[in-house]
Order: C-alpha cells, then structure tokens, then sequence
C-alpha cells in the first residue's frame, strides 16, 4: 500500500436518518481507502447506500460516526463556511443532469468555480479555455447548453470539474443521460484524465461502465461487500 496520503479515507463510517424506530442505518461502517491518482467506481441496487456516500464524500453530508478524511483533511471538524471552501477548491463534480446554467455560455458555466473563488477575470477566461479545450468542445465555448448535444454538454459539465484542478473528481452517474456513442466518448475523457494523474470516485448502477474503472466497490445494505480491481487496472 502507498505511503503517501491518501485522497479519500473512510474509517468506519456510519450514516443514520432519523432517531428511535423510525432510524434509517444507510451506511453501516464504511471503509474505504482511495489513493491519489485512482480510478474507483462504485455500484449497488437502490437503497444500497451508494448516493449517500457519495454525499459524504463531497462534504455535502456529514457522518453521524466514523470518520472522513478528504486529502488528510478532517471533514467533521469543518464548519459550513469550511465545507463550501473545500467543496469549491478540492472536489470536481460531474452529474447526470449536467447541471449547467442554460442562460449563460459554456465558458462562463466552467468559469463559475473560479468566480466563487475570487479569480481574476483574464485568469479565469484563460483556465476555462484551457479545460474545454482539455475535453473537446473548446469549439463550443460561446454556445449556451440548449445548443449542445448531451455528450457536448457533459462535456463541459467535466470542464467545470477539472478547471479548479481539484484533488478529486466525484461522478454520479455521469453516462445516465447519454446514447452509447457518447457514454464511451465521456469514459475516455475519464480514462485520460485518470492517466494524466486525476483521482476519480463514479457513482454508477452500470456494470459495463464501472468496467472502465480501475477498481469497483459494491456496496449492499450500507456496507462494502465487494472491492475488486478490473481488467481496466492493467489495460
């Protein structure tokens, strides 16, 4: 096992909705270790407990026990003003929606981290340009979302994740909303990013999506049944 940090750490991580007869246990003692630079999807049924992990994951929820460490950092110990911060500059999101703004262009949709993080205006047009182009769609940068194909828009939803060159990049679901053609074309981007040295952690129900991971966790009833490596690991 590497000796470095790693980028997300889960020491027994509990989540539970609700008190007395009517608590929910939807994590149920989470471990799960993810170094820099790896590439980990994570499946399970619904109910499984997949999207409240990712929830904890991107310091959107906090654990009612165990304990988070994102890039050593401690997330229980972070006020919300601390979370927004880490969540803006150390967390990437990607979504199946896309979630973009739909009355502004690609470019101000990956500029927006930036504007939240206070960075200089010419800065800012220079670092988004260089993420579209990163993923393809640098053609596209002054077309509004409406005028984007589904693959173009998710696109740019991965240009907006990377352009804060963050420690992790967290996917939920990020082919649910795409054809075939433009599943593999999002997997690529993925694959590369991953390669150039990008920590990844998808959320995924895909078996044949989570292949092109490095690594796939399922998760049954709130806890870790499976964590195996995939033939992607040494492809």
């Amino acid at each position: 096992m590497s000796g470095r940090r790693p980028t997300v750490l889960l020491q027994r991580v509990e989540k539970t909705y609700g008190e007395g007869d009517l608590a929910v246990r939807a994590l149920q003692g989470i471990d799960l270790r993810v170094e820099r630079g790896e590439f980990v999807a994570v499946m399970g049924a619904s109910g499984s407990g997949k999207s409240t992990l990712m929830n904890l994951v991107g310091c959107l929820d906090v654990p009612s026990a165990g304990r988070y460490l994102l890039d050593g950092i401690d997330v229980a110990r972070l006020d919300e003003v601390e979370l927004a911060f880490i969540r803006n500059r150390k967390i990437g999101f990607v979504f199946q929606s896309f979630n973009l703004v739909p009355r502004t262009t690609a470019l101000r949709n990956v500029e927006l981290p930036l504007v939240y993080a206070r960075m200089p205006k010419l800065e800012r047009h220079e670092r988004a340009g260089a993420a579209l182009e990163a993923v393809g769609v640098a053609n596209r940068a002054h077309h509004a979302p409406s005028e984007l194909s589904g693959g173009q828009q998710q696109r740019v939803a991965i240009a907006r994740a990377i352009v804060t060159n963050p420690s992790l990049i967290l996917a939920d679901e990020p082919t649910g909303n795409l054809d075939t053609a433009s599943s593999a074309e999002v997997m690529q981007i993925f694959a590369r990013l991953n390669a150039a040295g990008r920590t990844i952690v998808m959320i995924t129900h895909e078996a044949e999506i989570a292949a092109r991971a490095r690594r796939v966790v399922h998760l049954v009833d709130g806890r870790v049944a499976s964590d195996d490596r995939t033939t992607a690991a040494v492809a």
